[in-house]
């Protein structure tokens, strides 16, 4: 079984969309999408057209994050009482190139994500217990994928209080949801083959004396 953050699982998310994006994917302003769609949509295209994957920029956050995952998944199995079984990237069922990588598989029917956010974003899941909706979407995702009927959110932040540290509810599938996405995902990676197709065009209409060479240049 394939491990999260090894080689071979970012070698696998290599040019496709994965559930954990789709918060970019799907950004709206008031005059239509985000630039981050924009961005997340170039971004791929190079790693469609290099093979390979950018670096991404790592916070000191994000680290803590990381390195957080496995205790809060061992409070989820103290509190909850289920057994969880780790998981690499599962592909979605009907769009080959898009997939998703659930932090546990819980029993035959769920699922679960943690997060560890910034210290006020846990507070705020604390006080309102309202998930953000890139969250939201992208366990709706996961669940698609793995044909799971619900997802166990956990928030967790070892610096407060253990009365504070920890938040945990449900959300269940929702097909609505999910086709809106599914909609979605398929328009975004209809343009993207689109773009890679004119920039290969624009490519071969290049002047031969301008293209790069290839052979080994003399000495």
């Amino acid at each position: 079984m394939m491990q999260q953050r090894t080689p071979d699982w970012f070698e696998a998310r290599c040019g496709k969309v994965t559930a954990s994006r789709l918060g970019d994917l799907m950004a709206k302003t008031r005059v239509g999408v985000a630039a981050s769609r924009a961005r997340y949509q170039a971004e791929l295209i190079c790693e469609r057209l290099t093979g390979q994957r950018e670096e991404g920029f790592v916070t000191a956050a994000m680290r803590r994050g990381t390195e957080l995952e496995p205790e809060a998944r061992d409070l989820y199995r103290l509190y909850s009482g289920n057994e969880v079984k780790e998981v690499g990237l599962i592909p979605h069922p009907t769009l080959p190139d898009f997939a998703a990588s659930p932090d546990g598989l819980v029993n035959p029917e769920g699922l679960l994500e943690i997060k560890c956010p910034n210290a006020w974003t846990h507070l705020e899941l604390v006080k309102t217990g309202q998930i953000k909706p890139a969250w939201r979407l992208q366990m709706q995702a996961q669940m698609r994928c793995t044909g799971r009927a619900w997802c166990d959110f956990v928030s967790y932040d070892n610096r407060f209080p253990p009365e504070l540290a920890y938040f945990q509810t449900r959300v269940s599938f929702d097909p609505l949801l999910n086709e809106e996405i599914e909609q979605a995902v398929r328009t975004f990676l209809n343009e993207i083959e689109e773009e890679i197709q004119s920039i290969k065009r624009k490519a071969a209409k290049m002047p031969s004396q301008v293209r790069p060479v290839t052979d080994s240049l003399p000495m």
